[in-house]
């Protein structure tokens, strides 16, 4: 999996940048991104805190545990029904 080259906190600091006064073009080179990665962040974090942002991740951290959970109870379920449905 592909590492994120800015934290959550650093990408809020850019948009905090912006919403402060500077152009988004200057934004963006500063920190060496494009514009549409900019606003795509921006869709992502626009209008969240720090605290904001590590609570998004960590629900995205349970919710894929929970997703994989699932997954994992479903398939030992499909193996059971197999097996069950053979006559021996």
């Amino acid at each position: 999996m592909k590492r994120a080259r800015f934290t959550d906190e650093q990408i809020i600091g850019m948009l905090k940048e912006q919403e402060s006064g500077q152009r988004t073009a200057d934004v963006c080179r500063k920190h060496g991104i494009s514009e549409a990665t900019f606003y795509k962040y921006k869709a992502k974090y626009g209008g969240m805190d720090i605290s904001d942002a590590r609570k998004l991740k960590a629900l995205e951290d349970e919710n894929a545990k929970l997703k994989k959970l699932l997954a994992e109870a479903m398939l030992d379920n499909a193996i059971l029904k197999d097996v069950a449905s053979k006559k021996w």
